[in-house]
């Protein structure tokens, strides 16, 4: 399989930290974005960031922006059809997706999903880690996706469909194992930006 591309998912509207761009937030003297960057670029052939909205807030990143293509924010599904977009112009098989607001996330994101897709007509894998109550926690944001299905995506999107996981089961999707939980801690709101100073 080729190396698959990169998409960074910032399409959210940021509710819990009243609005705009959480990427852009600072953590440690540079922005949550450019931590994931920095993680994510390493480990694909290229690398692009969907975002709404006007394109120009993320010239510093020097990044192909990539905005939604089905209207009204309907979920880190639409940024993952507008990877699979972009990658399909691109002749790619695959994409990675990665929050824009998880700044830790793994150094081996890429190797370990591929490795759970092998044997997979469709490579379609979300990473999870182990949780006490359920088994294992999804990350539905960080996941290895198929082009070939993105009409399949955009019919499920236009019929309704908003929930990741429904739509990854609906095509045999795996799950990546990863050991530490902490590794996807996500900034929503002010206080988890200071968790995540002290992580830092």
């Amino acid at each position: 399989m080729k190396q698959p591309l990169g998409v960074i998912l910032a399409g959210g509207q940021a509710t819990r930290m009243g609005g705009g761009d959480k990427g852009l937030l600072t953590l440690g003297g540079r922005t949550l974005l450019s931590h994931v960057v920095d993680r994510l670029s390493p480990q694909v052939a290229e690398l692009a960031l969907n975002a709404n909205g006007d394109a120009a807030r993320f010239d510093a990143l020097d990044l192909t922006v990539l905005p939604d293509s089905i209207d009204g924010f309907v979920g880190p599904l639409a940024g993952v059809l507008a990877g699979m977009d972009w990658a399909a112009e691109r002749g790619a098989d695959t994409i990675v997706t990665a929050a824009a607001d998880t700044p830790f996330f793994p150094g081996d994101l890429v190797p370990r999903l591929l490795l759970a897709s092998e044997g997979m007509t469709h490579p379609l894998v979300l990473a999870a880690t182990p949780d006490a109550t359920r088994g294992t926690a999804r990350h539905p944001t960080f996941g290895l996706w198929p082009v070939a299905l993105r009409d399949d995506l955009r019919a499920a999107l236009n019929g309704g469909l908003r929930k990741v996981v429904m739509w990854t089961q609906q095509h045999g999707g795996r799950e990546a194992l990863f050991p530490h939980e902490a590794a996807f801690f996500n900034v929503n709101t002010p206080d988890d930006l200071k968790i995540a100073e002290g992580m830092l």
